[in-house]
């Protein structure tokens, strides 16, 4: 049975701004895992006490800043500065995973050259942290509805970069709901990335609610999964449509085989 993750920069909302009281109330919603963007602007020992308190764990937390790459000059060292406080904070938190993007795209270079530079920037971020216990998962975005000019908008892209880098310590973010945006083959993108997949996000489309809200065929899309091999957590990234605790039954249910 897959472990489901909610994120609470998103979900239960209902209990306020604080993200430690978003964790109490994703458990009581009876979750043992959640996920979260970045750290700032998170009072981060409190959020540390309230997963204690609960035995929830982090699951994901976003590298920062939000860099972009391929932009002049291409100063990459606040990246670097970055993955160093940020795995300060997934030390702290438990968290074993950061996941980093691939910025926007330099309409002045070839595609496959930037694709090249990826690799070398991600290489060089894996030693980084080497010893820190923290892999860095890349996420591919739809350009379509949420990210247009992002470089990175395919999944067979990101298993190219992963495959580049070649570490135990590196993989890829499958996001399910930017996937079915541009139109992707689930399955087939799943069985392309094989054991590269390390971690896996969703949400419905159209309109990024709550498994149930939109066209998605989720019996088939679990069952994709499966057949895939991947058994890790799996994020809820959604923005829901209604009350949050109300949000997540049907795929809860689904996952559970009822």
């Amino acid at each position: 049975m897959f472990q489901l993750s909610p994120n609470i920069d998103l979900l239960f909302a209902e209990a306020g701004e604080s993200a430690a009281d978003r964790v109490r109330a994703a458990a009581a919603a009876g979750f043992n895992a959640v996920e979260m963007w970045g750290p700032t602007g998170k009072d981060i020992p409190a959020l540390k006490a309230a997963l204690e308190e609960t035995g929830v764990q982090l699951t994901a937390q976003l590298a920062e800043p939000r860099m972009q790459f391929m932009i002049p000059p291409r100063n990459h060292e606040p990246f670097y500065e970055g993955l160093d406080a940020g795995v300060k904070v997934a030390q702290q938190l438990g968290c074993p995973r950061m996941v980093v993007g691939s910025g926007t795209g330099f309409g002045g270079r070839k595609r496959q050259d930037q694709l090249d530079e990826l690799i070398e920037i991600f290489t060089r971020g894996v030693a980084h942290i080497e010893g820190s216990g923290i892999t860095l998962i890349l996420e591919p975005v739809n350009v379509r509805v949420d990210h247009p000019g992002a470089l990175l908008d395919r999944t067979s892209e990101a298993v190219y970069i992963a495959r580049g880098v070649d570490s135990p310590n590196f993989g890829v973010l499958y996001d399910l709901y930017h996937s079915t945006v541009e139109g992707e083959n689930v399955a087939a993108e799943l069985a392309n990335a094989g054991d590269l997949i390390r971690y896996v996000q969703i949400a419905d489309t159209p309109g990024r609610g709550e498994p149930g809200s939109g066209s998605i065929d989720w019996v088939a899309r679990l069952a994709d999964l499966r057949t895939s091999g991947y058994s890790g957590p799996i994020g809820l990234e959604y923005y829901p449509t209604i009350d949050s605790a109300k949000s997540v039954r049907y795929i809860q249910e689904l996952v559970a085989g009822r």
